[in-house]
């Protein structure tokens, strides 16, 4: 069995700059091992769903605009850099870069939080396409759904950290 150090060492990065839910998890009691990806998602997933609003609202503030400063920057994770560039959105023309900057300042100034999405499987056009949907969304609306792409993100993030596991 992983010591709660180790433990958090490796999954403590799964939720964006939250190793705090890595902590609660081991905390909480042994994850089942051997460990798989869905196994620790779901030991992960608890005590997310479990944390006060002003925690999960934390965890999604956490995440990164997509296209934002810190992309330009070079100030993203080394996983947010990965599934952004995946997704094409490192190489946006002018144009596509003032459209995301645009909606991601409405949708932070809206929601409270930034625009956030899996984007494993996804290209900038999909992305777009969600981003332009999502923000006529309530806030609420846009919580709860905000809270289901880190959980899939997390998955993704999980998968391949665990890949033999990840089926």
């Amino acid at each position: 069995m992983l010591e709660r150090d180790d433990f958090i060492s490796r999954f403590g990065g799964v939720f964006e700059h939250s190793p705090f839910i890595a902590e609660r998890a081991y905390d909480a009691g042994p994850v089942i091992e051997p460990l798989t990806a869905r196994g620790v998602h779901e030991a992960l997933c608890a005590p997310f769903r479990a944390a006060s609003y002003e925690e999960r609202l934390g965890v999604l503030r956490a995440h990164p605009d997509l296209a934002g400063k810190l992309a330009i920057a070079g100030g993203l994770t080394e996983d947010s850099k990965k599934e952004q560039a995946g997704a094409g959105l490192d190489r946006l023309t002018p144009q596509e870069h003032a459209r995301f900057t645009a909606l991601n300042t409405a949708y932070v100034e809206k929601n409270g939080f930034p625009f956030i999405i899996a984007v494993k499987g996804l290209n900038k056009d999909d992305i777009l396409r969600a981003f332009e949907e999502r923000i006529h969304n309530d806030a609420e609306q846009e919580f709860a759904t905000a809270t289901a792409q880190v959980e899939k993100i997390a998955y993704l993030r999980l998968s391949a950290l665990l890949p033999e596991a990840a089926a």
